[in-house]
């Protein structure tokens, strides 16, 4: 893939990160979300220092990429579909009882 030099504004400031080309749209998505998240927090905590705000940004982005990534190693290791198929055995054996 060919890599492309864009330009992305983060907090005030213009970055050029290199980025394939397929990786493009997700980059600028990602500015555009920090952004956001900082204008949030910019608004609703006094903080003045836009350095504050990146790392309020990162501390929240990191706790739901941790987050989602403990998920995801719950359904890589099929431990989702072993819970699941484990509730139905026990919905099962409950009904007969009944």
């Amino acid at each position: 893939m060919i890599d492309n030099n864009i330009q992305v504004n983060i907090g005030g400031r213009i970055y050029t990160p290199t980025v394939k080309k397929d990786e493009v749209d997700r980059v600028v998505k990602a500015a555009g979300l920090i952004n956001d998240r900082m204008n949030v927090f910019e608004k609703t905590y006094a903080v003045k220092d836009k350095q504050d705000l990146l790392a309020m940004c990162c501390l929240q982005f990191a706790t739901q990429y941790l987050e989602t990534d403990n998920l995801n190693l719950l359904h890589a290791d099929g431990v989702s579909e072993k819970i699941t198929a484990l509730e139905k055995v026990i919905s099962d054996h409950l009904n007969k009882e009944k």
